[in-house]
């Protein structure tokens, strides 16, 4: 599973044919340990949990490079290396 960003402590990663289990574009957010999973649609938790403040992070950052994600959705779904994208931080 490719690191896609990284900012503020937080880990944005991106599964490889990850169309199983949630079944929609997402990203996994880690944070101390701790695993979100985010839709790319509109930034909804949809598993798991990180502490608000670093949700509030992700969620901003995914409004702001949706289109980055939506594109690195799609090379992931076909087995293909997903682009990193800046973090808030940089």
């Amino acid at each position: 599973m490719p690191t896609i960003s990284m900012f503020y402590g937080i880990l944005i990663r991106m599964f490889f044919k990850d169309i199983d289990k949630h079944n929609l574009p997402h990203i996994h957010a880690e944070y101390q340990g701790e695993v979100a999973v985010y839709s790319i649609f509109d930034g909804k938790l949809l598993a798991g949990a990180i502490p608000l403040q670093k949700e509030k992070l992700v969620v901003a950052w995914i409004e702001i490079h949706k289109d980055d994600l939506f594109a690195d959705w799609e090379l992931a779904v076909n087995g293909k290396t997903p682009f990193k994208i800046k973090g808030l931080d940089q």
